[in-house]
């Protein structure tokens, strides 16, 4: 793949108001583009050392000299930065005027505009990082909570990318065993070499597994814990999402029906991220606009990786909320006993029958916000049980890495289930190498440029 030997430029900071605007300049030209407009206190040119260094001084017209504006200039030679090119990087103040000025200068300077993404591209194609590290740089950008943004430096760091490589190493001692014996059949025997695979494979499936796995964590940590707040009309589902979201957000009223569709809300609870779903009453209804967002509801249901089933503590348990505790049972679930800053009349023994999978149960009032620290202390061990170790153990895999996950296993698991039935050993190597070329995808070997732009075209320009 052709590496860019050109220099690039972008604003590397947010737009708007700001003490300080970055200007990031990386290329074989950047030191020749940043003295053309930089200049020294005393006006002199500043000539960039080979060594690391930081400079203050002014940026200036590239041909003319006028003065621009002050400047802190630091200066990265390759490959110690983070394209692994010899990068500058001009701190100016900020405001958009300002920062877009400095940049307009540096490019007349000689640098042009980089694309979205093209810096961190450059480090990919460089060989500082991999392919899944560039892609979690973005999401260590987005990250919306505490435990999101360590979970995305620890695949920014390399976690993620060591534990692939180490799956690829192993695969291929498998592969070698493979093919030894099918070049050199007197150095072992086929049954030996397939019990092997077999051996071998299950634990490498076992692993792919448990990263697979420990992506969904990640996939919740990025996008929310789809949850789903259900219940009988009028026990205080939109009370509950109010609460939670500490806003008014849904409308409150003492007639039952009042919420006839599903609102969405995002909310980071004690670090957690959830979507929070409220959902019609559900109930049996001739109105025709309350019977669809009842089934909008039941199907919210069947998508939740999490329930938060609502009973009203002031009334019996009814058939409905029976039948909602079971049609619950499967996901993780929280069963909130609401309004208890009225009289109850729910039988506690009852519920205790009917609650099989012994869901935590917990006691709130949604209209004075009584109970709620509990309540998310309850759906957090339900959506992530210990969050000792979330961040360090999770991956932000996006559909493409998980579709690379799934083929790596679903091509070793063919090449164990052909050595199981002692097929040829030609055939168990194939699979193998399916297996090892797809981990290796993950991480960025033999990627394609039309999908490294497709990528890389997400990102930001400044990075």
């Amino acid at each position: 793949m052709v590496i860019e030997q050109d220099t690039i430029a972008a604003i590397a900071t947010a737009l708007g108001e700001a003490s300080i605007g970055v200007i990031r300049v990386s290329g074989p030209e950047s030191a020749a583009v940043a003295e053309r407009v930089f200049r020294l206190p005393s006006g002199k040119k500043c000539r960039l050392p080979a060594a690391r260094s930081v400079h203050f001084g002014h940026i200036v017209h590239p041909h003319d000299g006028t003065l621009v504006d002050e400047c802190i200039l630091v200066w990265m030679p390759g490959p110690r930065s983070y394209t692994a090119e010899d990068v500058v990087e001009l701190q100016v103040h900020g405001g958009v005027r300002v920062v877009s000025a400095v940049l307009e200068h540096v490019l007349m300077a000689g640098a042009r505009l980089a694309e979205p993404g093209e810096f961190t591209k450059r480090a990919f194609l460089n060989g500082r990082i991999d392919l899944s590290q560039a892609e979690a740089v973005m999401d260590l950008i987005r990250s919306k909570t505490e435990l999101a943004r360590r979970a995305a430096l620890t695949q920014v760091k390399g976690r993620f990318s060591e534990e692939i490589r180490s799956l690829r190493r192993e695969l291929i001692a498998l592969q070698a065993h493979v093919e030894v014996t099918i070049d050199y059949p007197e150095h072992d025997v086929e049954a030996v070499a397939c019990a092997a695979v077999i051996d071998v494979g299950s634990r490498l499936m076992e692993r792919i597994a448990a990263l697979a796995a420990s992506a969904r964590v990640g996939d919740m940590l990025r996008e929310g814990i789809p949850t789903v707040i259900v219940g009988r009309p009028n026990v205080g589902k939109s009370s509950l999402l109010n609460a939670l979201l500490r806003r008014e957000r849904a409308i409150v009223t003492d007639i039952p029906g009042t919420t006839r569709d599903v609102l969405e809300e995002y909310v980071n609870l004690r670090g957690i991220p959830y979507r929070l779903i409220d959902t019609a009453g559900i109930r049996e209804t001739s109105d025709v606009v309350e019977k669809i967002g009842v089934e909008r509801s039941r199907e919210k249901v069947q998508e939740a990786q999490l329930a938060v089933v609502v009973l009203n503590g002031s009334e019996p348990l009814e058939p409905t909320d029976i039948e909602l505790l079971r049609e619950t049972e499967a996901i993780g679930r929280v069963i909130v006993i609401n309004k208890m800053d009225l009289p109850q009349a729910l039988d506690r023994g009852i519920l205790q029958q009917v609650n099989r999978t012994e869901s935590p149960v917990v006691e709130v009032s949604a209209s004075q916000a009584a109970g709620l620290a509990a309540l998310e202390e309850a759906m957090e061990a339900q959506a992530v049980g210990d969050r000792g170790g979330i961040a360090e153990s999770s991956y932000f895999t996006n559909a493409r890495q998980s579709a690379l996950l799934r083929q790596a296993q679903q091509d070793l698991q063919l090449a164990i289930d052909a050595a199981k039935q002692n097929a040829t050993l030609d055939i168990i190597a194939v699979q193998l190498q399916g297996a090892y070329a797809s981990l290796g995808l993950v991480i960025g070997e033999a990627v394609g440029e039309d999908l490294l732009d497709e990528i890389f075209s997400r990102f930001c320009l400044g990075k």
